[in-house]
């Protein structure tokens, strides 16, 4: 089984943090082998002593069920502290947060997606931290859907927002501790940064090969199988398709009102995408986009997850969608993760390069070739830096 960071924490801890006030950023996933929250962990460590917690989207105990529903912080009924929102009125932690804090101390699981947003909280966390002279601790966690595969557009700086702060493929191929071992060398030279990095942990794994239990990172994300088909399927949010929120397999169902099911999946099956079957359906949502309306649409089927390449899969969506139904497609409208005039498809991408080629009809092999030579640029010149295992 891999050791997680928490799990090391405590042999692992370096001795200038011995005795030190500490804040935590969690979420219903920080958890051990044994189901017993980080919280509770630390609240019983004789090394460190927890005074405050903070939360990311979604909330701490991912109460937020939708996305992009701010929350507001509280004090903890079971232990008494104060939580502090990063999702709500601030997203970067004031200096007020930090007043009984020496130590932030980070315990997410992300999915190895770069719109999945808990990483960008953690990137302001050691922003702040560096402002205010605070050390941070990050307790580091598999990358679910394998750490030695990047696919996708690496984000252009002129498309900065909540879904990408710095550049990154969006299918990144990196733990969250070597996510913020980059950002520490690249951005944050002053930051007092540990990393706690787990043990048994090979590139190649995916989750289900950890040997650890699947806990909803958020509540849309439910499964192994959601994170597999995020990278492509996030897409959709920057549409007027629903990608399946208000259903029981978010991104893995997919649709809108005009659409024919059994030959909209016809034509997508005939593009022979590898790993991947698009069985017709209808559904209803029951929030979000078309909620309370009939969909048609398609449920993702992941056949071969080693030779599947979920974000070439999501551009073929869009691509067949918008051929198919162009006087009903759309591009969505801003605002969007607090962006207020980029258009969410352009901040999703990290370019409007994707949304200009889809426009103008580019041929899906043409446009891979553009963002797999990205994704090599990248990892020749910064990710492989970065990697803490093999």
């Amino acid at each position: 089984m891999v050791k997680i960071g928490l799990e090391l924490l405590e042999k692992r801890l370096h001795k200038r943090f011995k005795n030190n006030k500490a804040g935590i950023l969690v979420h219903p996933a920080s958890i051990s082998k044994n189901f017993v929250h980080a919280i509770d962990i630390l609240l019983k460590s004789k090394k460190i002593r927890l005074t405050a917690l903070f939360g990311p989207q979604h909330g701490i105990f991912g109460q937020t069920q939708d996305n992009m529903i701010e929350w507001e912080g509280f004090i903890d009924k079971r232990t008494g502290l104060p939580v502090y929102s990063l999702y709500g009125k601030v997203r970067k932690p004031t200096q007020e947060m930090f007043n009984n804090i020496d130590l932030m101390i980070i315990d997410l699981q992300d999915v190895g997606s770069r719109y999945y947003t808990f990483i960008w909280t953690m990137d302001l966390c050691l922003e702040a931290c560096q402002e205010a002279k605070k050390a941070v601790i990050v307790l580091d966690r598999p990358n679910p859907i394998r750490a030695d595969i990047t696919e996708g557009t690496v984000l252009d700086t002129k498309f900065t927002s909540f879904v990408g702060l710095k550049p990154l493929p969006i299918r990144h191929g990196m733990t969250i501790g070597e996510i913020a071992y980059y950002l520490k060398n690249k951005y944050y030279n002053n930051l007092d940064l540990q990393i706690i990095t787990m043990e048994n942990y090979k590139r190649d794994m995916w989750y289900d090969e950890t040997g650890r239990h699947w806990i909803l990172p958020s509540p849309n994300m439910p499964t192994l199988d959601t994170a597999i088909v995020y990278p492509g399927m996030c897409l959709l949010e920057g549409t007027n398709i629903s990608e399946g929120r208000g259903t029981t397999k978010p991104f893995e169902i997919f649709g809108a009102p005009f659409i024919e099911p059994y030959s909209f999946t016809e034509e997508l099956n005939k593009l022979g995408l590898e790993g991947v079957y698009f069985r017709p359906l209808y559904f209803q949502p029951i929030f979000n986009k078309y909620s309370g309306i009939l969909c048609g649409g398609a449920q993702i089927h992941i056949t071969n997850r080693n030779k599947f390449k979920p974000f070439k899969t999501g551009v073929a969506i869009i691509k067949i969608i918008r051929n198919i139904y162009h006087n009903d497609f759309s591009w969505r409208l801003p605002p969007y993760e607090y962006e207020l005039t980029k258009l969410p498809i352009d901040i999703l991408a990290g370019t409007n390069k994707l949304r200009r080629y889809i426009d103008n009809c580019k041929k899906l092999e043409y446009m891979e070739e553009w963002w797999k030579s990205e994704c090599q640029d990248f990892n020749i010149n910064i990710r492989k830096d970065f990697l803490l295992y093999r």
